[in-house]
C-alpha cells in the first residue's frame, strides 16, 4: 500500500512541477522573472526525480536495501539541485522587485551555496552507505538552512513593502519546507515515521511553484484586460 500511494504522490508531484515549469518558460514572452521561475521549477522536478524515481522502483520491486547506490547518488544530485533552486529563487526576487546592486547579499547567497555544494561532495557523507553519518547530514544542511533563512527574510520584507499580494505567502512556503525537512534530517533514522514529513515538505514546494505560475497568469490577464 505504501509503495502505491507514495509512488502515485511522487509521480503527480514531478509531473506537476515540471509541467508548470515548461508552461512558464513557454508563456513568459521574454519576461525574465517568469522564465527564471520556470527554469527553477524544472530544476526542482528533474533534481528530485534522481532520488524519487529509484525510490519508487525500489518500493515497487525488491525493496530500498537493494537500491542503496542509486538512492545515494540520487540524494547527492537532489541536494545540489535544491541549492541551485534557491539561487534561482534569489534571482527571481531580484528581478521581481527590481533590486540593483546589493552585491553583499548576492555574495553571501553564492558563498553559502558553494559551501553547501562542497560539503555535499565530501566523501565523509557516505552517500552510498546504508547508514550515512548523521553529523554530516547536519553539517551540509547548516549553510542550506542559512540560505533558506535569507530567502525567507528577503521575500517577506519586499512583499510587505510593495504590498505584493501575489507573492505575499512566498516566505511561508519556504518556512514550511524547512520546517518539515529539518526534523527528517535529525530524527528520521531513529523514528522512521518522521520521514512522512517529506510529503507536506513536497507540497510546500509545489505551492512555491504554483505561486509563480498564478502570478504569471494574473499578470497576463491584466494585460489583456
Amino acid at each position: 500500500m505504501q509503495a502505491i500511494v507514495e509512488t502515485l504522490f511522487d509521480a503527480i508531484y514531478l509531473i506537476t512541477v515540471i509541467t508548470l515549469g515548461i508552461l512558464m518558460i513557454a508563456r513568459s514572452h521574454g519576461n525574465r522573472q517568469y522564465r527564471l521561475f520556470g527554469i527553477m521549477a524544472i530544476v526542482l522536478g528533474l533534481g528530485d526525480s534522481f532520488h524519487l524515481i529509484p525510490r519508487a522502483i525500489a518500493l515497487c520491486t525488491s525493496g530500498l536495501e537493494h537500491f542503496t547506490v542509486a538512492l545515494g547518488i540520487g540524494k547527492l544530485i537532489t541536494s545540489i539541485t535544491m541549492t541551485i533552486f534557491y539561487i534561482l529563487l534569489y534571482h527571481v526576487w531580484r528581478t521581481r522587485y527590481r533590486i540593483n546592486g546589493n552585491r553583499q547579499t548576492t555574495a553571501i547567497v553564492y558563498l553559502l551555496s558553494l559551501f553547501r555544494i562542497l560539503l555535499c561532495l565530501c566523501p565523509q557523507n557516505q552517500w552510498l552507505s546504508t547508514t550515512p553519518p548523521l553529523q554530516w547530514g547536519i553539517y551540509r544542511n547548516i549553510p542550506f538552512a542559512l540560505l533558506g533563512l535569507m530567502i525567507i527574510i528577503l521575500f517577506f520584507r519586499e512583499a510587505k513593502e510593495h504590498n505584493d499580494t501575489a507573492f505575499r505567502w512566498m516566505w511561508l512556503t519556504i518556512v514550511l519546507s524547512f520546517g518539515f525537512y529539518i526534523p527528517v534530517v535529525l530524527w528520521a533514522e531513529t523514528f522512521p515515521m518522521i520521514g512522512m514529513l517529506m510529503i507536506p515538505k513536497t507540497c510546500a514546494y509545489v505551492w512555491t511553484v504554483v505561486i509563480g505560475y498564478r502570478a504569471m497568469r494574473l499578470e497576463a490577464f491584466r494585460k489583456v484586460s
